[in-house]
């Protein structure tokens, strides 16, 4: 029952996380900031706002990302199999990208297509990691990793590769290309309005919880180190995303690609060696 009911809060635990972390950004830049439900005014705000539907397929798409990263949630909360997890997030970014390409903005066809790079640069580093949880626990499924003890011991440089895709999926720097507000005008959202970009604004809440839910599962069933792990990496990310500037959607490639790639690989032979 206490499962559901956190399905249920979802978007309300991802709107809270992002409201954090805009106060936490203003301190580190030395603002006030807005107020911690800020995040929640603007969904009431963007109710007011006109609706303007470009095409059926626009709408359709925004709508199945939104649910598919919800299910996504669900299958964490629930212990399900972690490569079913994953494909289903892969299924609802998939389902983003055609929502950019279902129009004729070039703004959103450019979202769209540094939406499918950025799948390449951390699809395959998001299936290592499934597969080094799977070496170490003898399962995919989720209940039974978090049942485990710890891992980030054995997966140290999985653990890595994972913390390089995490801004890429939270749109922060130096991975933040997809949505470069200065230079695509905010990707495959730029022609969505009123309720429909509450949708994606929502998914977006959604995708925290993922992200956050997925870095957790390092702590194994120890509660202190997963509490540790989500605060010392929530104002890391923060501070990196202060500190940095955005790369070129060719280097977050790269980058998070070819290190992250070789990270992962090193890991699961040692892990088998072991």
């Amino acid at each position: 029952m206490i499962e559901y009911l956190l399905i249920a809060l979802t978007p309300l635990f991802g709107g809270l996380i992002y409201g954090v972390q805009r106060v936490v950004k203003a301190r580190m830049q030395n603002r006030v900031g807005p107020p911690i439900l800020q995040p929640f005014y603007d969904m009431f705000k963007l109710l007011d706002k006109e609706v303007m539907i470009i095409n059926n397929y626009h709408i359709i798409f925004a709508i199945m990302h939104l649910l598919t990263l919800w299910i996504v949630v669900a299958f964490v909360i629930l212990g399900k199999s972690l490569l079913y997890v994953i494909f289903l997030h892969l299924l609802s970014s998939i389902f983003v990208v055609l929502a950019g390409y279902s129009v004729k903005s070039i703004y959103s066809h450019m979202g769209s297509n540094r939406e499918l790079l950025s799948i390449v640069a951390y699809e395959p580093i998001l299936i290592l990691v499934a597969v080094g949880f799977y070496m170490v626990n003898g399962s995919f499924d989720i209940e039974t990793i978090r049942s485990n003890p710890s891992t980030i011991a054995s997966m140290i440089a999985l653990f890595v590769a994972f913390l390089l895709t995490m801004p890429i999926k939270l749109k922060l720097s130096p991975f933040d290309a997809t949505e470069a507000h200065q230079e695509i005008v905010g990707g495959v959202e730029v022609e969505y309005s009123g309720v429909f970009f509450e949708i994606l604004y929502m998914a977006k809440w959604i995708e925290y919880v993922f992200i956050y839910l997925l870095l957790i599962l390092f702590a194994g069933d120890n509660y202190f180190i997963a509490f540790g792990l989500f605060a010392i990496v929530f104002l890391a990310l923060n501070l990196v995303d202060n500190a940095t500037a955005r790369v070129r959607i060719d280097s977050l490639v790269k980058i998070v690609l070819g290190f992250g790639l070789f990270l992962s690989i090193v890991n699961l032979i040692g892990l088998h060696y072991v």
